[in-house]
């Protein structure tokens, strides 16, 4: 794969592709909020940029439109995104959960699901 970070404007062409499923780019730059719109031209570059770095491909022709569908699912971007930002720390993740808590975007809800995910791999382990 050529890359795998994610601008935001990328992130959200591919949020159109795994909601609406594979678009036409005309359809993905109707899908963005007509306030704050990007130009179709700069939609259509990020497109194919995503082609080039594979987490899109060409489905079909329809007339003189290729129809584009994600390639990665969300689950495997966020992924990746997470990773990426881990790696700002060294791969240490206590400094984004004590910040994700002291911000009150970690609720005691995430916290028992994300021990019982612990729980469940610790039990796969042994």
């Amino acid at each position: 794969m050529a890359s795998t970070k994610l601008s935001k404007l990328e992130l959200t062409i591919m949020e159109t592709l795994w909601t609406q499923g594979a678009c036409a780019i005309r359809e993905i730059h109707d899908a963005f909020p007509k306030r704050g719109r990007p130009a179709y031209t700069t939609v259509q570059t990020m497109v194919y940029r995503l082609e080039a770095k594979e987490m899109v491909r060409r489905a079909k022709k329809i007339s003189n439109a290729h129809i584009f569908e994600a390639t990665i699912t969300r689950e495997a971007a966020e992924r990746r995104l997470i990773d990426d930002l881990l790696g700002l720390f060294g791969g240490r993740a206590q400094p984004v959960m004590a910040h994700l808590i002291e911000a009150g975007k970690l609720t005691m809800g995430d916290i028992k699901e994300a021990e019982k995910i612990l729980r469940s791999l610790k039990k796969d382990e042994g």
